[in-house]
């Protein structure tokens, strides 16, 4: 049976990571309190955060804006999803008002907000 966690993210109870994605304090505290689940949402919006920010994950600056997204996106204010989301829901309709465009464009929003 699989290690069950109190998931911060999605809100409800659902089975957790095996281990810790990575040593030290961030490391241990989603392996705590993210589910198996959320944690696979991170490659997805870590993408858009690079992506969107131009970031060179060689530069330990970026690597530290990233983490730093990292915990905002699993702990931060508000850091619940909506009761009616579901990742299908949060996919459709992400550049809809482009014509001709496919769903691998861009423009369709979804970037991180830039901490102030």
């Amino acid at each position: 049976m699989p290690r069950m966690v109190q998931c911060v993210k999605l809100g409800r109870e659902l089975p957790g990571l095996e281990k810790p994605p990575f040593p030290g304090e961030l490391g241990k505290r989603i392996f705590d309190n993210v589910s198996q689940q959320a944690w696979e949402m991170w490659p997805e919006q870590s993408t858009i955060i690079i992506n969107h920010y131009g970031l060179n994950m060689a530069d330990p600056s970026a690597r530290k804006f990233l983490r730093e997204q990292m915990e905002e996106f699993f702990f931060g204010k508000d850091v619940q999803m909506p009761d009616d989301w579901t990742p299908a829901q949060d996919l459709i309709g992400a550049g809809s008002n482009e014509k001709g465009g496919d769903s691998k464009g861009g423009g369709g929003g979804g970037g991180a907000a830039r901490k102030k």
